[in-house]
């Protein structure tokens, strides 16, 4: 069965070579920006700054990872992938969202130790390299803006971003407190600051390409109503073994037994016409399995809702 739907990437409101572009632009002003921090970090001594340029590479390694997806994700289906490759932005977030949990915790750790012995810090170094890293962070955020609010991937890569902001403008206040009062613990606790924040983003984030690539029923679309809706439709006499999930982010499918009445078993196409285009229209559901049973079918009987029974011996899956 042909399911070609234009692969929905007209979404992004962006042709794909142009966010292509974007974010290999966001790429490169990252990994010169990761450099610069190292280097003014170990040549400061500031914690904070190397933390941010760990953020940032992580941001870096999150960019390349998701630049790859994207690219890898326009792939036609084939043999070995028969669903297309579209999920692969979906397992990039999950990648992405991991990275950032390890660098939070290694920061948190880090910054916990030198809040015990602060070290000194050079606070001109640290505000300069900070407000360069926050013009970068600015614009890889900008860039990735228009393009994050429909897809997981670019979604993880723009909250990176803006988290990288707001730490740059942490590590600047911090600098700013050692250049003016030689407050030498706000270094770590910034750091610290950092890492929750880190921590708590990719922590509630993390779940949506988790749910995903469980098989998880798509967060936006309530099963009980599209159960109820196929119900609806004239001729059918109930619905079970139904299973909803996302093929990827933006790919809702279904997959059901549709029990018919004898009206609606002697007018079955229309029945599944009527069913596709019910599912299409009312949920955004445009790729669905169904498989029709007579009323009177004994795998009918005690048949679950969703999901399937344990292993029939009459070959009903």
């Amino acid at each position: 069965m042909p399911h070609d739907h234009g692969h929905h990437h007209g979404h992004t409101h962006l042709d794909p070579s142009s966010g292509d572009r974007r974010v290999a632009l966001a790429i490169w002003a990252n990994a010169l920006l990761s450099l610069a921090q190292v280097i003014g970090g170990l040549f400061s001594g500031s914690l904070a700054l190397i933390a941010d340029a760990l953020h940032n590479l992580s941001d870096m390694m999150s960019l390349v990872i998701a630049f790859a997806a994207r690219r890898i994700a326009r792939r036609p289906a084939d043999a070995r992938m028969t669903f297309g490759y579209g999920r692969i932005e979906v397992v990039a977030a999950l990648i992405n969202y991991t990275t950032l949990i390890l660098v939070g915790a290694y920061l948190a750790y880090e910054g916990a130790m030198r809040l015990i012995d602060p070290p000194p810090v050079l606070g001109w170094t640290v505000v300069i390299i900070a407000g360069v890293a926050l013009a970068v962070d600015a614009l890889t955020a900008w860039l990735t803006w228009t393009m994050q609010k429909s897809s997981v991937n670019i979604r993880a890569l723009f909250l990176h971003n803006l988290s990288d902001a707001l730490a740059s403008v942490a590590v600047i206040a911090g600098g700013t407190l050692i250049l003016l009062y030689d407050m030498r613990w706000v270094d770590p606790a910034i750091t610290i600051g950092i890492a929750l924040y880190i921590l708590w983003l990719a922590l509630t984030e993390i779940g949506t390409p988790v749910r995903t690539l469980m098989l998880g029923s798509p967060p936006g679309i309530d099963g009980a109503a599209v159960i109820a809706a196929v119900r609806a439709v004239e001729g059918v006499a109930d619905v079970h073994h139904v299973h909803l999930w996302q093929m990827q982010e933006h790919e809702p499918a279904l997959d059901c037994h549709v029990v018919l009445d004898a009206q609606g078993w002697s007018r079955f196409e229309a029945v599944k016409a009527r069913l596709k285009d019910r599912l299409a229209s009312e949920f955004g559901i445009r790729h669905s399995t169904l498989e029709f049973e007579q009323a009177d079918h004994p795998a009918c009987r005690a048949a679950r809702l969703y999901g399937h029974d344990a292993p029939a011996d009459d070959g009903q899956a």
